[in-house]
């Protein structure tokens, strides 16, 4: 197999799913939800070490109790912004922390928190293929009753969606799309991945479902933008892939700030 189609087919399949998925996010305002999901995921590298088990294992299991704790603890008196930024930092730190007490274990930490794109081997694929491939698929099952809990929960429950085990995949589906892209785009990275695209497709288009298929295109043209530059410039892959995102978005504003002169003109 040709050395960079593995890294190129996971960076494309994190893409695709970000795009829906990024999208929700932005409409229920839950970007820092995803960061801190992000930064909680170093301990599952902790884990993995420990019980040395497949590490993407490891961040899906780990990220995925976090989704269901931070669910559970945004019912307390405290702030959720509050609240999300202590298991954000403090998360962070203690992974950190756990790593480096590890003695002879060598770890590439820099590739955990700004991505490694080209060191996707063939198994990472898979993973990233299989799981995006599930994601999809619960997003296009669940996607109304997502979409409506999304608009008012209220009204949501009043038509019959399950509100309370939507809000439950959305968070479990979100953790499983931040354990997969740790490898891709970083654990610093990850929300990027997951917000950009998604608000730059946001003035281009009239409907919630173009948006989330738009998202996705725009985030599979950034993941290629991002490696021809990596290839070019040998600049670190996961950040070319971000600056890539946030170039378009800065062009898809100045579109429509453009669209919006002429319609008024």
């Amino acid at each position: 197999m040709i050395w960079w189609l593995p890294p190129l087919l996971a960076g494309l399949a994190v893409a695709a799913v970000a795009g829906p998925l990024g999208s929700l996010v932005i409409w229920r305002r839950l970007a820092f939800f995803g960061d801190t999901l992000a930064h909680g995921a170093l301990l599952g590298i902790t884990l993995g070490l420990l019980l040395e088990i497949n590490m993407t294992l490891a961040l899906v299991f780990s990220c995925s109790v976090l989704a269901l704790l931070l669910l559970q603890l945004q019912n307390s008196r405290i702030p959720s912004d509050t609240l999300l930024g202590i298991l954000s930092h403090s998360s962070l730190a203690t992974g950190l922390v756990v790593i480096s007490l590890f003695d002879g274990v060598r770890i590439d930490l820099m590739g955990y928190l700004f991505g490694d794109l080209l060191a996707v081997s063939s198994n990472d694929m898979l993973w990233v293929l299989v799981g995006g491939a599930l994601v999809l698929a619960l997003l296009v099952w669940q996607w109304r009753g997502l979409l409506a809990a999304t608009v008012c929960e209220e009204l949501a429950a009043i038509d019959g969606y399950p509100v309370k085990r939507l809000r439950i995949l959305l968070m479990l589906l979100l953790a499983l799309v931040v354990a997969l892209s740790m490898k891709i785009v970083g654990v610093l990275l990850i929300s990027a991945l997951l917000i950009i695209p998604a608000a730059a497709a946001r003035p281009l288009v009239s409907s919630p479902q173009q948006m989330a298929w738009l998202a996705s295109v725009i985030g599979m043209i950034s993941v290629g933008l991002g490696m021809a530059a990596s290839f070019i410039w040998d600049t670190p892959t996961g950040p070319s892939i971000v600056v890539s995102a946030a170039l378009i978005f800065v062009l898809t504003q100045m579109l429509s700030s453009v669209r919006m002169k002429v319609s008024v003109s």
